[in-house]
């Protein structure tokens, strides 16, 4: 019996690690999760909301919620606490940081990105509207992502 449940422990986390694997194996690095006192080099809850980010719009794009408009390259949802009448959250399916990560070959789905916007922008004839994106200091989620907003 004791054998048993030590083999499901060992199965389990092998499991976890090839799943995990899988999940993360796009995504951009992170600060290193340790434990106990870890100072600067623990996960911030802004880096893990964009570590869990980059595997939902990566590989389950389906599962995230409140989807506006979506591409092979973009995702759109509506902001769930909009500031506008109309907020838009447009988030390419790549991994980036932030807009000082995007390199060359990211340019594909930020410009993506910007043609999701202005299809959002034409459906709903927006016309006093802002498009922003945060840095570091200032993102809720460590994953590049764009505000529309329309008042």
């Amino acid at each position: 019996m004791k054998r048993l449940v030590v083999l499901t422990g060992v199965l389990a986390f092998v499991g976890g690690v090839i799943t995990g694997g899988y999940l993360f194996a796009k995504s951009q690095p992170r600060a290193f999760l340790a434990i106990g006192n870890c100072g600067s080099s623990c996960y911030s809850s802004k880096e893990l909301a964009g570590l869990l980010a980059s595997a939902g719009i990566t590989h389950a794009p389906g599962l995230v919620p409140r989807i506006a408009k979506e591409t092979d390259k973009c995702l759109a949802i509506t902001h769930p606490f909009p500031e506008g009448r109309y907020h838009f959250v447009l988030f390419p399916k790549k991994d980036m940081k932030d807009i000082g990560d995007v390199a060359l070959d990211d340019a594909p789905y930020v410009m993506d990105c910007v043609g999701v916007m202005r299809s959002l922008i034409d459906e709903h004839g927006l016309r006093d509207y802002r498009v922003y994106t945060n840095g570091p200091g200032f993102q809720k989620v460590t994953y590049l992502h764009f505000h529309l907003v329309s008042k």
